[in-house]
């Protein structure tokens, strides 16, 4: 494929390019994907307000996320085995991230580890956080982001347990890949990605690996990360990372408005509208369907970003337009990586800023910090 227009055709490279494991991992949702594909498809039940005749020259997408400059107003999500699409996938996306002028943000399940990422990247990155049972890890944890000078925390609410997600289930998901027959067909008919896999070190969970207790091997990794997501984190437990952080936080998992309440009560700078992607609950209504509610009821008092299917440009446009200060990427940007490494993750970040420069004219806007709900056409 010699031509790269859209975010689809990274996806269709990708799934190409990348074991097909590993594919599956970032192209899934919880048991039948309904949420993972209405997250998707509700954007596109939002239509745009055309206008004609208005001045478009000297257009800007520039804005800021928590007070933070952003090229645009879109960040990286935090994803897990990014560096397994590509190697040294986050060190890669996060410098893509960093020449773009927009937000990285590394996961506590990333295969490049904090100080992997912050050796290679010359920009502060924002660090995603999960709470584990070990409060001492995650304790350790956050002195590690801080010590890498990372601008912002972002603090996942909604994995206390994990959602079941078939493929992976039915692939055998691991990090690194077990030596099964059908992993090795799937590694061998990706050549390239062999390569690049020989090529580095990186190849497991490194903010775990050494850094938690009782944690030397895989099999020691794999039992210990299944155990430790925390079903008891509570609200009590935000104020204590709160405290120990002391920087800039941000709340992700927000899908209600009674939590969202809660979460301004907090303190944190911003909160995330998202279901995890649609892997968690599903059934669960998509993220976009949500925010308009969640800006109606907290939109005074806290900054509000969307993560969940934005695919586009024209999504980003929506999602301002309803109320988000900033928005997230996720899938995007993976297959990006997986597609053609940091000049993928580049490719998207250039596709969804063109996409959204142009709809922003056509919907007479010239600033996106001036995008509002006059660009949407109401029935």
């Amino acid at each position: 494929m010699s031509t790269v227009l859209e975010i689809a055709d990274l996806k269709r490279l990708a799934q190409r390019r990348v074991p097909k494991m590993f594919f599956d991992y970032a192209d899934s949702g919880a048991w039948t994907e309904s949420t993972y594909r209405a997250n998707e498809s509700d954007f596109a039940k939002i239509k745009l307000r055309q206008r004609v005749l208005v001045d478009m020259t000297d257009r800007s997408l520039a804005s800021t996320m928590i007070g933070q400059n952003v090229a645009m107003p879109v960040a990286l999500s935090p994803t897990g085995l990014a560096g397994m699409q590509h190697a040294d996938g986050e060190i890669l996306a996060a410098q893509a991230a960093a020449e773009f002028g927009v937000p990285f943000t590394l996961s506590t399940m990333s295969i490049c580890s904090i100080e992997d990422v912050a050796e290679a990247t010359k920009k502060p990155f924002w660090f995603q956080l999960y709470v584990m049972k070990d409060r001492d890890f995650v304790r350790n944890l956050i002195e590690r982001a801080k010590a890498a000078g990372c601008s912002a925390l972002v603090l996942t609410l909604d994995l206390q347990i994990l959602g079941q997600r078939h493929k992976d289930l039915r692939n055998g998901l691991s990090a690194p890949p077990k030596f099964t027959p059908k992993h090795i067909w799937q590694m061998m008919t990706r050549p390239q990605w062999c390569l690049g896999m020989m090529g580095t070190q990186r190849r497991t969970f490194r903010n775990i690996a050494g850094h938690a207790k009782g944690v030397s091997d895989l099999s020691s990794l794999s039992s210990w990360t299944a155990e430790q997501f925390d079903p008891k984190l509570n609200w009590d437990d935000v104020e204590w990372i709160k405290n120990l952080w002391g920087g800039p936080l941000i709340l992700k998992g927000i899908l209600d408005e009674e939590d969202a309440l809660m979460a301004a009560k907090t303190g944190a700078d911003a909160i995330i509208v998202s279901n995890h992607g649609g892997r968690q609950l599903d059934g669960a209504p998509s993220s976009i369907s949500m925010l308009p509610r969640i800006v109606d009821t907290v939109g005074d008092k806290v900054e509000i970003h969307l993560d969940g299917g934005i695919r586009s440009g024209q999504d980003v446009l929506k999602a301002v337009a309803l109320g988000a200060k900033g928005t997230y990427i996720g899938r995007p940007f993976l297959y990006g990586l997986g597609a053609m490494g940091k000049a993928g993750v580049t490719k998207a970040l250039e596709i969804i800023a063109r996409e959204a420069d142009v709809t922003m004219a056509l919907c007479g806007k010239r600033r996106i910090t001036d995008v509002d709900a006059s660009i949407l056409h109401k029935d």
